[in-house]
């Protein structure tokens, strides 16, 4: 792994600048998870990290012009722990990459071709997006509209013209779809 130039426990991270994914996501952001809504465990989380969570209103032009790391954090990945956030970051910095938080893929994914069922993709190949996005300043300058709020999208447009580097995020991070899931998520981060 690369020697990260800043002290991510003591942290030593420069200014980073952090978006609050809720929009295209319903109702879900804002259930409850440990009594507080998904939406505000997200934007605690950027906080703890040392991450600026932004306002709705702040315009693109204005964030490309503060030349910062800009993190994006879904909403849908309320527990991703903070450290992990900053790692991150200061990865992101040290390697002017694209970084992206992973979870890998537990379900059996299979092959269709014309309709019909076929082979079992090997899950190994595979990864989920989680949550953060963090886009270096020199990526963030590069885009010239704001990045919109699908993470995988993104992922899949950005590694056309920039490096990504996936990190494996921790268990406590993974994506909900539903009040089920939070339940699970809150039971996984009980204590």
């Amino acid at each position: 792994m690369t020697h990260l130039p800043y002290d991510v426990l003591e942290g030593e991270l420069p200014p980073a600048l952090g978006i609050v994914l809720d929009q295209d996501r319903g109702s879900l952001p804002y259930a409850l998870i440990h009594g507080e809504a998904l939406v505000a465990c997200a934007a605690w989380a950027l906080g703890e990290a040392g991450v600026t969570p932004l306002d709705t209103g702040v315009g693109w032009d204005g964030v490309r012009g503060a030349g910062e790391p800009v993190v994006l954090h879904d909403t849908l990945c309320p527990m991703t722990p903070a450290d992990f956030i900053a790692t991150c970051v200061a990865r992101a910095l040290a390697d002017d990459t694209v970084v992206v938080g992973t979870r890998p893929v537990t379900d059996t994914v299979k092959q269709v071709a014309g309709g019909v069922v076929g082979g079992t993709v090997d899950r190994d190949e595979l990864v989920s997006i989680a949550s953060p996005l963090v886009l270096p300043p020199s990526v963030v300058a590069a885009l010239e509209h704001a990045p919109g709020t699908d993470l995988a999208a993104l992922v899949a447009r950005l590694a056309t013209d920039h490096q990504v580097v996936a990190l494996e995020a921790p268990a406590s991070a993974r994506r909900v779809s539903s009040v089920e899931e939070i339940a699970v998520l809150e039971a996984l981060t009980a204590g």
